[in-house]
């Protein structure tokens, strides 16, 4: 979301209809914590494609705002062996107009993610190894704009608490792939319908880095559920990002060779 609608890969068929159960009735919080996880990725399947356009307001520690127009294409892939395909694009302002970013998530293996940068004409690999890196300056990482493919992580179920006006479910997710900047994330799961409201992350040496907040829910085709609003802060910087989403339409006709690398010079 920037490829922050979060799916695909479900490696499980069980349904879970309540987060209520006890973790002593013969159910350990490693399962318990993958069958949660497993629900909200199975409730995201089949959407298709998206695009939205979103804007982008930057915060630095002294208040100071700015704001960068986009737009956002994803494509699901159904091949259960890879993750999805997302193209973001910078419509403004002037200086980094033209700025493109093509990411394919995938499972284990390190993503595909490359960045064209029109001011230089040229296209930018991402090292697997930079992707805890910022996102052309905001509190996004590389990293946080790859689809969360459901075997990316490892989850416990910690425990059941309110949040907000909701019920959740908090998870503790740890990244299985190489190179994460995270030792885990903390995920509030909400027992309605199973969005994603709060996530904390932790940085390698375990200290809390960033909390990614959802609101303005809206659901989509009766089924699919994207925050409309996603607040990103980074504690230990004091730096804010804002996204705030608009205009989704789903199941576009979106095709794999729109999101191409040979493409990304050509976007506009």
């Amino acid at each position: 979301m920037l490829n922050l609608h979060l799916k695909t890969f479900l490696v499980t068929s069980l349904a879970v209809t309540t987060l209520a159960f006890p973790v002593n009735a013969g159910t350990s919080a490693a399962q318990k914590g993958a069958d949660i996880a497993a629900e909200w990725d199975k409730r995201d399947k089949g959407f298709g494609d998206s695009r939205a356009t979103l804007k982008m307001i930057l915060e630095n520690r002294h208040g100071e705002k700015s704001t960068r127009d986009l737009r956002i294409k994803t494509l699901e892939v159904p091949d259960s062996s890879e993750g999805d395909k997302s193209l973001t694009i910078f419509n403004k302002p002037r200086d980094i107009k033209g700025t493109a970013f093509l990411s394919y998530a995938h499972i284990l293996e390190p993503d595909d993610q490359w960045l064209y940068l029109p001011a230089l004409k040229r296209v930018k690999r991402i090292s697997s190894k930079n992707k805890s890196g910022p996102f052309v300056g905001s509190e996004f990482s590389y990293e946080d704009l790859t689809a969360q493919e459901l075997e990316k992580y490892s989850y416990t179920w910690l425990k059941d608490e309110a949040c907000g006006d909701l019920q959740c479910a908090v998870l503790e997710q740890t990244p299985t792939y190489a190179n994460s900047g995270y030792t885990k994330m903390i995920v509030w799961y909400d027992t309605a319908e199973y969005r994603q409201q709060k996530i904390d992350y932790y940085d390698r040496k375990g200290s809390l880095l960033k909390t990614l907040q959802f609101a303005e829910y809206q659901q989509y085709l009766d089924q699919y559920w994207r925050a409309h609003n996603m607040f990103m802060t980074n504690h230990q910087t004091g730096k804010k990002t804002r996204l705030v989403y608009s205009d989704y339409a789903f199941q576009t006709g979106l095709k794999a060779s729109d999101l191409t690398k040979r493409k990304l010079e050509k976007v506009r």
